[in-house]
C-alpha cells in the first residue's frame, strides 16, 4: 500500500512539472495529429485516475460534471480537442491536486483494491513520456525534468551479434506477474528458430551511413508501404537531423547538438528501421525473438521460471542498469549500462529507446480487454510492436514483458531499434 501511495505522488509530482513548465501559448499547441493540446491532455490525466482509481464502482460524484463531456477519449474525437470549453491551467492543476488527494485518502483504507490506482498511475507515466515528446515535436524547451545523470558520457559503440537459442519460449505474462496491462495476457508458448541479434542497438553514425549511401533514395530498399509513406513525408532524413557543411547536427528539443556517433539512432519510423535493415542485410526481431534475448535466464540459474522480469534478473532498476525515469531525458551511448545487460549478452533492452519489432499489434490467444477497455483492443492489427522502454519511461512501465505499439509511420515517440541476422 505505502509503495502505492509513493508511485500516485510520484507520478503527480511529475505531471505537475511538466504543467508548470507550460508557457501561455503552448496551453493548446498547433493542431497536430501527433499531439494531444497539453492542457487537455493534463486535464485527462485527472478525469482517467478519477474515473478509474474513485468512481469504478459507481460509488463517487465526479469532481467535475463536465470531466466526460471533456475528458474522455474514447468518446471526444482527437481533432477536436482543440475546441473544447477547457479549464483554465490553474483550474486544471487544481483538478489534479483534488484528483490525488482523493486518492491518497482511499488508500488510507487497508481493504482498497490497488489494480485500478496502479492502472491509473501506469497511465500517468504515459501520458508523462508523451508530453515530454511532445516538447520534442513542437521544439520546445527541454522540460525541467531529471538531471545530466549518465548524459555526456562517451563508452562508445558496442558491436557484434548475440546467438539466441531455439526452442519452445512462453511469451507473455502470468498471473503471478504484478501490474499486468490486458495485452500481455496471457502467456503461451511460441516455437522459435534459433537467431542472433545485435548487442546493441543502431547507433547514429551506423544510421548515418545510410543516409549517406543514399537510402532514402533507393526505393528497393524499402517495403512499398514504406516508400509510399517516405515519399508523402518527404523523408530524406531523420526528422530531427541535418546537415550544416561537414557536420552532422540533431535538434534536442530547441537546441542543435553535433550529432553523437555512438548513442542509438531516435525518432526513426519503422518504415525507416525496415529499410536500414534491408540496406545492411539485417532484419528487424520479432517480438517473441526480443523477449526471449531480454528475458531468458542463464541455463542453470537458481529461480522459480525460465524468465527474468528484467533482463538482468529480477532486482529493480538502477542508474547502471537502465536509462528510465527521466535520469537524463536524453539516450547515452550503447555501450553504457553494462550492469543492465542480459543473459543473451545483449545491453539496454529496457530504457534508453523503445525498440521497434517485426511484429504486428494483435491480440494472444484467449485475449479479454480488461477495466480499460480502450487501452488495447481498437488498436489491433493497425499498429506493430515497440518494446522496451526510452529514457523517459519509468520503471513502474519498463518489464520485458511490456508490450508498447504505434503506427509504423510514427517518428515523434524516442524510438529506435536494433537488428538481428537474416
Amino acid at each position: 500500500m505505502e509503495t502505492v501511495r509513493e508511485w500516485v505522488l510520484d507520478a503527480r509530482r511529475r505531471t505537475l512539472a511538466l504543467a508548470e513548465a507550460l508557457a501561455p501559448d503552448a496551453l493548446l499547441g498547433p493542431r497536430s495529429p501527433l499531439v494531444n493540446p497539453p492542457l487537455w491532455e493534463l486535464g485527462h490525466v485527472a478525469w482517467f485516475q478519477e474515473r478509474f482509481a474513485l468512481r469504478h464502482g459507481g460509488a463517487w460524484r465526479p469532481l467535475r460534471a463536465d470531466g466526460d463531456a471533456l475528458y474522455d477519449s474514447a468518446a471526444i474525437p482527437h481533432d477536436v480537442r482543440w475546441d473544447l470549453p477547457l479549464p483554465t491551467l490553474d483550474e486544471t492543476i487544481a483538478y489534479l491536486g483534488a484528483v490525488r488527494d482523493a486518492v491518497l485518502e482511499r488508500l488510507a483504507d487497508p481493504s482498497q483494491d490497488l489494480d485500478l490506482v496502479v492502472l491509473s498511475v501506469l497511465h500517468e507515466d504515459m501520458h508523462a513520456e508523451a508530453m515530454a515528446f511532445t516538447r520534442q515535436t513542437l521544439a520546445e524547451p527541454r522540460p525541467p525534468l531529471g538531471g545530466p545523470g549518465r548524459a555526456g558520457r562517451e563508452e562508445g559503440p558496442l558491436a557484434g551479434d548475440v546467438a539466441v537459442p531455439g526452442g519452445r519460449f512462453v511469451l507473455g505474462s502470468t498471473p503471478e506477474e504484478p501490474m499486468i496491462l490486458d495485452n500481455e495476457r496471457w502467456a503461451h508458448a511460441v516455437d522459435l528458430a534459433p537467431f542472433a541479434i545485435a548487442r546493441a542497438p543502431v547507433t547514429q553514425r551506423e544510421y548515418r551511413a545510410f543516409v549517406e549511401d543514399d537510402g532514402y533514395a533507393r526505393s528497393e530498399l524499402w517495403t512499398p508501404e514504406g516508400w509510399r509513406w517516405r515519399e508523402a513525408a518527404r523523408a530524406e532524413l531523420p526528422v530531427y537531423w541535418r546537415r550544416d557543411g561537414a557536420e552532422w547536427l540533431r535538434r534536442d528539443f530547441d537546441a542543435w547538438v553535433p550529432l553523437e556517433p555512438h548513442r542509438p539512432v531516435v525518432n526513426v519510423s519503422g518504415h525507416e528501421a525496415d529499410a536500414w535493415c534491408r540496406w545492411a542485410g539485417r532484419r528487424l526481431p520479432t517480438e517473441a525473438e526480443w523477449e526471449a534475448a531480454a528475458s531468458l535466464a542463464p541455463p542453470r540459474a537458481e529461480r522459480s521460471g525460465p524468465k527474468r522480469r528484467f533482463p538482468w534478473g529480477d532486482a529493480p532498476a538502477t542508474a547502471d542498469r537502465a536509462n528510465l525515469d527521466f535520469r537524463t531525458l536524453e539516450a547515452v551511448d550503447v555501450a553504457d549500462l553494462a550492469g543492465g545487460d542480459a543473459a543473451s549478452g545483449c545491453r539496454q533492452l529496457l530504457g534508453n529507446v523503445w525498440e521497434w519489432t517485426a511484429s504486428a499489434f494483435l491480440p494472444y490467444p484467449g485475449f479479454v480487454p480488461g477495466a480499460y477497455r480502450e487501452y488495447s483492443e481498437p488498436w489491433f492489427g493497425t499498429h506493430r510492436v515497440v518494446r522496451g522502454g526510452s529514457f523517459a519511461t519509468t520503471s513502474r512501465v519498463a518489464r520485458c514483458a511490456f508490450r508498447n505499439f504505434y503506427t509504423p509511420d510514427r517518428r515523434d515517440p524516442w524510438i529506435g531499434f536494433r537488428s538481428c541476422a537474416p
